[in-house]
């Protein structure tokens, strides 16, 4: 459950009067809000109000006192549990032969497929985003031809690309994040599927750390990150990948695609396939064999 949080609310402005009044709040360095929003509470009217949310009580009555504004009002916010609540409305997710679920949902998992259950806790990601659906329906497709032995989950968030990998492909994993809690949860999750012996954690930013080189080339890696992260790795990424081997590519919106293609094709990557969901798309690129022909 999470501590009670306070607000401080401004009822009854016009759009520019709220909009104001949040910037400054946010801009003023003795107040500490934690986030400031605005919000239209009469339409016919056109009226807003300004919503600043502080960590206790005496914040709220000293970020009043600095506005000047005594007619604020002040309240506290119920404890909730926002991370099971929010994770309790997303519906199950359908990748392929993969079946992604909540706690929750754990009593719609099929029969047959992979079911993969994902508790985001503290981490960043459930697994309903385009980019990870994306994912593992490029991991999918690649299952049906090709049996990866030496992967590697960049970014791994939930863990969920390395447990799916795992899980389907009945090898090990290394999963690695930035985010020392991404790891934890990512081993938790792990340990939820019944994989936690194949799934290997490691809090590292980038490649450079030694046990992403020892454990290198890899024939399978996915980098669910951004755009701008991916270039940066591109080569990188590109050494560390056998020949015949899949880079599995997200993160990425349509409109970026040709940009992460072309930055890779110079690396020696072809492309493979592109997977699409709403506006964001999942790239997946090989490293020819000697001998064999670029697409």
């Amino acid at each position: 459950m999470s501590a009670a949080r306070f607000t401080l609310t401004v009822p009854g402005q016009a759009l520019g009067a709220a909009q104001d009044l949040a910037d400054r709040i946010d801009g003023d360095p003795r107040l500490d809000a934690m986030a400031v929003t605005i919000n239209e509470t009469d339409e016919a009217a056109s009226l807003w109000e300004t919503l600043a949310y502080f960590a206790d009580e005496s914040e709220a009555e000293a970020a009043r006192e600095v506005l000047g504004l005594p007619d604020a009002r002040i309240a506290a916010l119920p404890e909730t549990d926002w991370v099971r609540q929010s994770l309790e409305g997303l519906a199950p997710v359908a990748a392929g032969r993969f079946y992604l679920h909540g706690a929750h949902d754990r009593h719609r998992r099929r029969a047959g497929g992979i079911s993969l259950e994902i508790d985001a806790g503290t981490a960043f990601g459930t697994g309903h985003h385009g980019t990870t659906e994306g994912c593992l329906l490029a991991l999918d497709a690649i299952a049906k031809h090709a049996r990866p032995r030496r992967i590697l989950d960049l970014g791994t968030g939930t863990g969920v690309l390395a447990i799916a990998a795992a899980k389907a492909l009945g090898t090990a994993a290394l999963a690695t994040d930035i985010d020392a809690e991404a790891v934890r949860v990512s081993l938790l999750n792990a340990s939820l599927n019944g994989v936690k012996p194949m799934i290997r954690g490691v809090t590292a930013a980038g490649l450079k750390d030694p046990r992403i080189m020892a454990a290198a080339p890899f024939d399978l890696i996915f980098a669910n990150i951004l755009a701008r992260p991916l270039v940066m790795l591109a080569s990188g990424l590109s050494r560390i990948l056998m020949p015949g081997g899949f880079l599995i590519l997200s993160g990425l919106t349509l409109d970026q695609t040709r940009w992460i293609a072309a930055t890779y094709r110079n690396r020696g990557l072809v492309p493979v396939s592109r997977i699409t969901r709403g506006n964001w798309a999942a790239l997946v690129l090989t490293r020819p064999r000697l001998g064999q022909k670029s697409r």
